[in-house]
C-alpha cells in the first residue's frame, strides 16, 4: 500500500511516542533527558502531508543484480569453473540482496493528526486508509 498526500489516515495500533529534549541552564543536570512519553490510540485521524518512498541499495545488491544478470545472460556459455565461481560469488551476495528487497519499498509519511500532533518519517505500515 502506498498512501498518497491529502488521503485520510488513520492509526492501525495504539502507538507510544517518546523524545529526548535538551536540558539547558543547569550544570547539575545530564545534556539529555526523556521528557516523558504520549499515547495515541488507535483510530486516531490524520491527514497524509508529505509521502517519501525510499530507494537505497547497497554496493552489495548492486553487485549482486549484475553478477545475476551476467550469470543469466551468458552463464550457460562460460566455462564450467568460471560459471561455478561466478554463482559462488551470487550466493555470497544474496543475504544483501534477500535484505535490500525487503527494504525496498520502504515508504515513510508525515501526518499532520486531527488533534494536532504532527507523526513524520513514519512507516506507512502504522496508518490505515480511513
Amino acid at each position: 500500500m502506498v498512501l498518497k498526500e491529502g488521503q485520510r489516515v488513520k492509526l492501525a495500533a495504539d502507538t507510544r511516542l517518546t523524545d529526548w529534549v535538551a536540558m539547558t541552564g543547569e550544570p547539575a543536570t545530564p545534556p539529555e533527558a526523556v521528557a516523558g512519553s504520549v499515547y495515541l490510540a488507535a483510530g486516531t485521524e490524520g491527514t497524509v502531508e508529505r509521502v517519501v518512498e525510499h530507494h537505497h541499495q547497497s554496493h552489495g545488491a548492486r553487485e549482486y543484480d549484475r553478477l545475476t544478470s551476467l550469470l543469466e545472460t551468458f552463464g550457460h556459455a562460460m566455462p564450467t569453473e568460471s560459471r561455478r565461481q561466478l554463482e559462488e560469488q551470487v550466493g555470497a551476495l544474496e543475504p544483501e540482496w534477500i535484505a535490500y528487497e525487503e527494504q525496498r519499498h520502504r515508504v515513510t509519511v508525515r501526518v499532520r493528526l486531527d488533534l494536532g500532533f504532527i507523526l513524520d518519517d513514519t512507516r506507512e505500515e502504522v496508518f490505515t486508509p480511513v
